[in-house]
């Protein structure tokens, strides 16, 4: 699990500038993305989408804020869900790899987490985020822990989820 402080975070341009070499890479490639959020709230999806000329590398964003929602958009087993929780690497696995076969994509993130204020427990506790991504023929989950309150949360995630999907991808070294 890695822990991350509010020393860490990114600006809004430099954002957006992650997001613009993502886009390139995707291009250059000809490949696209879909993403599966949770705790972030369709944020990535945002963040992806103000960027003009997205449709030419983002297919979709799915916001599965429920377990119902992990189970029917994108096949989470019921059995992560009830033994280890929607906040897990099992189900961010889940959520990747069940969005990357059914989206017409080259790469998935997926993101699930506990944003606060509330929600937490001890082995949780709130700042818990599990990111996965899926694909060029591999699926990697990490964990996280960000401080902070719950836009703070939400928007570190999110930018964790996007430095690690452009370092998959080869938009960073």
């Amino acid at each position: 699990m890695h822990s991350y402080h509010k020393q860490n975070r990114m600006t809004q341009i430099e954002t957006y500038q992650l997001v613009a070499s993502l886009a390139q890479q995707l291009v250059k490639s000809h490949t696209r993305l879909a993403t599966a959020e949770s705790c972030t709230g369709g944020l990535i999806a945002q963040w992806l989408t103000d960027l003009a000329g997205s449709s030419a590398w983002f297919e979709r964003g799915l916001v599965t804020y429920s377990n119902e929602a992990k189970q029917q958009l994108l096949g989470v087993p019921e059995s992560v869900l009830a033994t280890q929780g929607a906040v897990s690497e099992a189900c961010v696995i889940a959520m990747a790899e069940g969005l990357l076969g059914r989206a017409p994509v080259d790469w998935t993130l997926a993101i699930s987490g506990i944003a606060g204020p509330g929600g937490g427990s001890p082995d949780k506790p709130v700042g818990t985020v599990w990111i996965a991504w899926a694909g060029g023929g591999a699926t990697v989950a990490t964990g996280y822990r960000f401080d902070g309150d719950r836009m703070a949360i939400r928007q570190a995630a999110a930018r964790q989820a996007l430095l690690g999907l452009a370092r998959r991808t080869g938009a960073l070294a």
